[in-house]
């Protein structure tokens, strides 16, 4: 296979930590490939820093807004009351600063921060308004997995982003509200065509879609096997051997690769199953990007390229482990109340319209601020049944981790199991939920996580009491 030649991938973006966490969102210029852009940078940095947590911390977070607008941070997948989640309701007014003190009280996982003020998410986030959160505990920490950060403990934050002659652009024009934003380049933590020099030994990789509307079905360029470890959730009960996982936007994955061959590798996409559904040939989504000689160019394009080097550290020799998090998930017999969720993309019901004529809905209602939607009972299971139509939509739930019951009336699929906060739906799909976090100060959101879907109002929020 022939050497990738491209930017070193940055494994060592800035890492903050503490009891105490200052965060500036600012406006600023990103240089991409020599090329300068418009930007938001959260402590300078485009993406932002990786934020690391510990279970039982009481982290106080001071997140000062220094736009010319009204933003937010959602701590996507962090298990907190709904008045600390950084939803539309918790808006910080520029030049004004925002003081939430987060309990962390949830196992170990990858998780994601980005804007959530409404009407903004796609545009703050395209700009760079996102970044990692890691949370580790005791039980990780003895089951001797890679945990050198930035050696071969590796954050991978997968964005697409829009170039024109070399100039990083923010997409617009008719389809954006029902397609959402995609670009004909991959960005690895900021860095486009990236490389990681990693050690000849087992590597772990913490894999983050961030990007507004595209779907990522990753594999190895080379076919090697690897062992899916971790969800949205946390690590799974045991570790699972595969040779190919799919992503969509707001989804997590961890996964162990062995470099040990010592022989350059590349992780690998193929092209967006939804931007071909929405008839996007030739356009942004479907363009551009390097693609590997050795592979069909039209079907799989480089996220990321490894170059193993001796010397490096890592932990050659370790095995993969076969347990991994002990959990319990709750009976579905529990369950005290089902409820019926449809995202929609239709002509009718009383949906904002997007500017193709579609209004973006769930249940064919809008998102409507000052209405509360659902009303749950906090301690309360219930199964959430939630499909979407005219494509797949990547539902996400705040305030919760969920298991999947059923999908398409039969057993979940593989890539379905461990604890979820966010699934794709387009057959209906049975969400086990527990309701742990109380949400009666500022409720919690549903919506899709195609950010220009969740904008234009396909989006709802409940009460947890």
């Amino acid at each position: 296979m022939r050497r990738h030649n491209g930017l070193p991938i940055r494994v060592g973006f800035d890492e903050v930590s503490g009891e105490i966490i200052d965060l500036a969102v600012a406006s600023g210029r990103r240089t991409v490939q020599g090329r300068s852009g418009h930007g938001i940078a959260v402590n300078g940095s485009v993406p932002g820093p990786l934020i690391r947590l510990r279970e039982g911390q009481n982290v106080r977070l001071n997140v000062t807004n220094h736009l010319n607008e009204d933003t937010s941070i959602h701590w996507h997948g962090l298990l907190v009351p709904g008045e600390l989640d950084g939803s539309p309701h918790q808006l910080i007014a520029s030049g004004a600063t925002w003081r939430p003190t987060l309990p962390i009280r949830q196992p170990a996982a990858t998780l994601f921060y980005h804007s959530h003020a409404h009407g903004l998410t796609g545009e703050q986030v395209y700009s760079g308004l996102a970044g990692m959160l890691v949370v580790t505990d005791e039980e990780e920490q003895g089951l001797g997995l890679p945990s050198d950060y930035g050696v071969d403990d590796l954050p991978v934050l997968i964005q697409d982003r829009q170039f024109e002659d070399g100039r990083l652009v923010m997409p617009t024009g008719m389809m954006i509200a029902s397609q959402g934003r995609r670009g004909n380049t991959i960005l690895v933590n900021g860095a486009p065509t990236p490389r990681a020099d990693v050690p000849n030994g087992l590597v772990r990789l913490r894999l983050v879609n961030g990007s507004n509307a595209r779907i990522y079905e990753l594999s190895f360029s080379d076919d090697r096997t690897f062992h899916w470890i971790g969800t949205e959730g946390g690590l799974l009960a045991r570790s699972v051997e595969l040779q190919a996982i799919t992503l969509a936007p707001g989804q997590r994955a961890e996964i162990l690769v062995s470099f040990a061959d010592g022989q350059p590798v590349s992780l690998v996409t193929g092209q967006d199953a939804n931007a071909s559904m929405m008839g996007m040939m030739g356009g942004m989504g479907m363009m551009g990007g390097h693609h590997d000689d050795e592979d069909d160019a039209s079907t799989t394009e480089t996220v990321l390229a490894f170059s193993p080097r001796p010397g490096l550290g890592g932990r050659a020799a370790a095995p993969v482990p076969t347990l991994l998090a002990a959990r319990t998930v709750p009976d579905p017999d529990a369950a005290v109340t089902r409820r019926r969720f449809v995202l929609n993309m239709s002509t009718e019901g009383e949906g904002m319209m997007g500017s193709d004529g579609d209004a973006l809905t769930i249940n064919d209602r809008s998102f409507d601020i000052g209405r509360i939607d659902e009303e749950v009972r906090l301690g309360d299971v219930e199964i959430w049944k939630v499909s979407g139509r005219k494509m797949p939509h990547p539902f996400h739930i705040h305030g919760v981790h969920f298991d999947v019951l059923r999908r398409d009336g039969d057993d979940p699929d593989v890539l379905d199991q461990g604890p979820r906060d966010t699934i794709v739906v387009k057959e209906a799909v049975e969400l086990l939920v527990r309701f742990d976090q109380p949400a009666t100060k500022a409720p919690f959101m549903y919506h899709c996580h195609i950010l220009e879907h969740e904008d234009e109002g396909m989006m709802g929020q409940f009460t947890v009491a």
